[in-house]
């Protein structure tokens, strides 16, 4: 495949071709000794940039050259390699690859792929040996398989639930990953760098892909359900802190403190842990009102946004209750679960409004111009809001066992705040989910768990609740499991 490589000011122009597994450079196409050569064997990554610049030059966007890809060899160097077209670098990267992926790993060239390689891993239940995998990056997804051709479910990167750097060099982290789509509730994946070079080039472009990238809810880190992190810290912040709290949501925060706090929660919402006494209410309340207004294309899309404020003016309460329904599903997945999520939340909100002040209207009038990102000058925004919240249960269709499982928490995290405001709680107490028998909702009890609780006393705990008499020769375990139901004990 021979073309010429382009020479730009930090290029050397030299003629290539890519034959029988072995990459030459030559002085020209009319010199048959080759200046040096890189065999297929000893390649370990690819790497298509998606920007070059020259070094030191701020080159504006406009400048910027596309038309290179990077080849890592085993013996810890780099070649840059340009040329003049974008078409042209595709394709020399394309039949690189080609030669350079095992057969059996050959489903990943189909890929949109900014870095292909291979590395060595752990993950699953095979923690005890590494093995040697073919790894691909394409936008936020890393694609794996093993070195027996078995393709690996894809991950998420931007649903990790930890990501850290080992230095060893190894990376790991914990996936949260849907059971119907993984088989798993979670797991963790260890990877392995043999050469330093291409390894911190993976571990660069791996952070950066699980991180957010832009401005629409997409491009946010997500929980497993599809909620943007930065939407589910708040919101559990303010269930957590903030349900009784006067004027929750009314009352403008700090803006220097909102500002600070939705920069770190864009840069990396993973890492951002909310406390009480660190973080206030009404901050961390501005914060997720200013990343709703700022959205690129708002909640509920540029196109279906005043197709919503229309359905206001529906007098039939059923037939507006049905095109609200209709809407929900013409919006984009995560834009339905951060809808669904947010309008769950105002609706936990609006039942202390006793004590907060902050009923259905009120909490309409404060996101409805929020969510469209208007002005307030227009009442169907606010209406829109109030609609959803006061038919919240019909329109998201949330069935007894949901709204028990709601009830429940908000019991229980009432209970726990009562206890501490009159000094009866301890510290270290917090609220556990526990299962009898078996993981049903039917079977869930939510049990304030203080620090001295020895795991036989939350048994005798949960017996007791379910009214459950012990006999002479029964043996009850507990078994404590994280979230994900990645490790237990």
């Amino acid at each position: 495949l021979p073309s010429t490589i382009l020479c730009r000011a930090e290029f050397s122009r030299r003629w290539c071709t890519l034959q029988d597994g072995v990459l030459s450079y030559y002085e020209n196409d009319r010199n048959a000794v080759p200046n040096g050569e890189i065999k297929v064997e000893e390649m370990v990554c690819l790497l298509r940039p998606t920007t070059r610049r020259r070094p030191g030059s701020p080159s504006p966007p406009s400048r910027r050259i596309e038309s290179t890809f990077e080849v890592y060899i085993e013996s810890e160097r780099l070649y840059l390699f340009g040329l003049e077209s974008p078409d042209s670098a595709r394709e020399w990267l394309k039949s690189i690859a080609k030669s350079f992926v095992h057969p059996r790993a050959e489903e990943l060239l189909a890929l949109d792929f900014q870095r292909i390689g291979r590395l060595r891993y752990k993950g699953g239940l095979s923690l005890e040996r590494a093995q040697e995998g073919w790894f691909a990056l394409a936008g936020s997804v890393l694609h794996v398989c093993s070195e027996a051709g078995e393709r690996q479910e894809p991950l998420q990167l931007h649903k990790l639930q930890e990501l850290s750097f080992l230095g060893v060099p190894a990376l790991r982290w914990g996936l949260a990953a849907p059971p119907a789509e993984a088989g798993l509730a979670g797991r963790t994946l260890y990877i392995q760098g043999e050469r330093r070079l291409d390894f911190l080039g993976w571990v660069h472009a791996i952070q950066k892909a699980a991180g957010s990238s832009g401005d629409n809810l997409s491009e946010q880190q997500l929980t497993e359900s599809d909620v943007p992190l930065l939407v589910d810290r708040c919101i559990d912040y303010i269930t957590q802190c903030g349900l009784t709290s006067e004027g929750i949501y009314r009352k403008s925060g700090q803006n220097s403190k909102t500002t600070s706090l939705l920069e770190m929660l864009r840069r990396d919402a993973r890492s951002v842990r909310l406390k009480e006494g660190e973080h206030q209410v009404d901050d961390v309340a501005n914060t997720l009102k200013r990343f709703f207004r700022d959205l690129g294309d708002g909640l509920f899309t540029g196109r279906w946004g005043q197709d919503w404020l229309r359905a206001t003016a529906l007098e039939d309460e059923e037939a507006k209750i049905g095109e609200y329904r209709r809407l929900l599903g013409t919006l984009p997945t995560v834009n339905r679960a951060t809808l669904k999520a947010l309008i769950n939340h105002l609706f936990r909100v609006q039942r202390f409004s006793g004590e907060n002040q902050m009923n259905t209207h009120n909490l309409a009038i404060v996101f409805g111009p929020t969510l469209f990102q208007t002005d307030g000058k227009d009442y169907k925004a606010g209406r829109v809001v109030e609609d959803l919240i006061s038919h919240y249960v019909k329109i998201f269709n949330v069935n007894d066992q949901e709204m028990k499982k709601q009830q429940d928490e908000i019991m229980a995290i009432m209970k726990m705040r009562e206890a501490a405001s009159s000094g009866t709680q301890q510290a270290g107490d917090f609220i556990c989910t526990v299962y009898l028998e078996e993981k049903k909702t039917e079977a869930e009890q939510h049990v304030k768990i203080p620090a001295t609780m020895t795991a036989e006393e939350l048994t005798f705990e949960i017996l007791d609740r379910r009214k459950i008499v012990m006999k002479e020769k029964d043996y009850w375990s507990c078994f404590e499991v994280n979230e994900r139901e990645e490790a237990g004990r």
